[in-house]
């Protein structure tokens, strides 16, 4: 069990990263250490919140980043949305967590697979639209698949505009006022990562 909120020592954005690696290194050992008496943990959250990290994920049911990286309550201020687009209301919660919760580590999951990427790639190559609401997180998504080679498979495709959209978002995060500043104080870390839902895999982009 993690220390009381009250208690939690400062970690640094390097710290942050390992603990997201160490965690989904005990994920696909079958040695997750989830507390088994949340009720008793939960009451020591209850006077607020102190995250080691913030993620933006894809809200597929298959992603949950707390089962990914083994972490319990109150570690992890974590932001879901199809496709892990970036829009006011993701930036905003992003802004909420760098400016209240001083989270020294940013970190945008994409993931193997992901079908609004995949509904991102049909409406670049084949013109396929969807219903309003998705086709706005699509055109969200597109500027940042540019570069995914139309001659590769699809299978290859799917790989490379994942990461791509991953890179896209975190792209738009930089971008933030807020972040650059924190970024050039060297106080926040932004990453990109790709979970593999055959492994259970989590890989860190360079």
């Amino acid at each position: 069990m993690t220390a009381s909120p009250s208690k939690t020592p400062h970690v640094s954005a390097d710290e942050a990263l390992q603990r997201l690696i160490d965690g989904n290194q005990r994920f696909l050992r079958g040695e997750s250490r989830f507390p088994t008496r949340w009720k008793d943990f939960l009451a020591l959250l209850t006077s607020g919140q102190h995250p080691f990290a913030t993620i933006i994920g894809c809200s597929d049911s298959r992603v949950p980043p707390e089962l990914l990286f083994d972490a319990g309550f109150g570690e992890l201020f974590v932001v879901r949305v199809a496709g892990n687009v970036v829009s006011p209301e993701v930036t905003g919660s992003m802004q909420y967590a760098g400016v209240h919760l001083h989270t020294p580590l940013f970190v945008v999951l994409g993931h193997e697979g992901c079908g609004a990427v995949q509904a991102a790639l049909a409406m670049k190559r084949q013109g396929v639209r969807e219903r309003s609401r998705i086709q706005i997180l699509i055109d969200d998504m597109l500027p940042g698949l540019g570069d995914v080679d139309p001659q590769a498979s699809p299978t290859l495709q799917l790989t490379h505009a994942v990461e791509a959209n991953v890179r896209w978002s975190m792209r738009q995060l930089l971008e933030m006022p807020e972040a650059q500043a924190r970024m050039a104080e060297g106080e926040m870390k932004l990453v990109g990562a790709v979970f593999d839902i055959a492994s259970g895999s989590v890989s860190f982009l360079s």
